[in-house]
């Protein structure tokens, strides 16, 4: 009796050493996290660990909630996983460590240098259109050259903030009556979308996902094939009061962002795919002045 005592005293002394003491909720909730992250990026332990430099057997037992990761060894595997620094944030909070990214409103006044900028790049890009939107397509902020480019649009639901860019542009009182390769333009963004939802699981953009696909008609699908032209370019063919403009389009990210919402934001600049669409972006200015 006396032996076995010691021997089972002697095994909770090596569950706390290599993590199984530790709150099981929180080991379970962070290796949850941890392993729909593995899986929604397509990587198996092996190739997670080798990349991470750690044991495969220590990255099962964490995502099984039966060690307890370091605050380093969270960081390295979330960097490895590309993980975005909103949902970081949440690992970390879920391992019991302190948030490590800062996240204000983009209006915050500690964040009055990235906005000034961003509106030199959005004005600098004029005559041609520049925006800037936040995870969800929401607009932040454009230039001047956008807002021609609204003028027919009937449905005034769809300009009053916060305004989302694939709303304006896929609904029926929004641009869309005015695309002329609306089902290629259609496609294109559909397929952007649902590769954001397919790595970030975010459920505002599954939900606009699902809204914008149920508008209906062919032109509504997407898919591999469409996507793979649209890794060229996909012009977007609009008709305006001063005539037509076929666009191309190029977005920028702060790569190195180290702040939640300039991390998350989007800048989207347009360039005319031809010389009379230049023209015609150039007339719309001077018309606006």
């Amino acid at each position: 009796m006396e032996t076995r005592l010691l021997r089972g005293s002697h095994r909770q002394g090596l569950r706390k050493r290599v993590g199984w003491g530790m709150d099981s909720t929180r080991g379970t909730q962070v290796g949850v996290l941890l392993r729909s992250w593995r899986q929604r990026r397509r990587r198996t332990q092996l190739e997670l660990a080798l990349d991470a430099e750690v044991s495969t057997r220590h990255l099962s037992f964490v995502e099984s909630g039966r060690a307890a990761p370091s605050r380093e060894m969270l960081l390295r595997l979330a960097d490895r996983l590309d993980i975005p620094l909103r949902d970081r944030n949440a690992l970390l909070v879920a391992a019991g460590f302190a948030p490590m990214y800062s996240e204000r409103p983009f209006e915050d006044p500690a964040l009055s240098g990235a906005r000034r900028i961003i509106d030199v790049i959005l004005r600098a890009h004029g005559p041609y259109p520049a925006l800037a939107v936040d995870r969800h397509w929401n607009l932040v902020t454009a230039n001047e050259a956008v807002q021609f480019l609204l003028a027919d649009v009937s449905d005034p639901s769809l300009l009053v903030a916060p305004i989302n860019v694939l709303r304006l542009t896929l609904q029926p009182g929004g641009l869309a009556p005015h695309i002329a390769n609306l089902p290629q333009v259609r496609s294109h963004l559909l397929e952007r979308l649902h590769r954001q939802v397919e790595t970030t699981a975010d459920p505002v953009l599954t939900a606009l996902l699902r809204e914008l696909t149920e508008l209906g008609g062919n032109g509504a699908s997407y898919g591999h094939e469409a996507a793979m032209d649209a890794e060229v370019a996909v012009p977007l063919e609009l008709n305006t009061r001063e005539g037509r403009l076929s666009l191309i389009s190029t977005t920028t990210v702060f790569g190195t962002a180290t702040e939640i919402a300039l991390s998350e934001l989007v800048i989207e600049t347009h360039y005319p795919a031809d010389e009379v669409s230049a023209a015609r972006l150039i007339r719309l200015q001077g018309k606006g002045r």
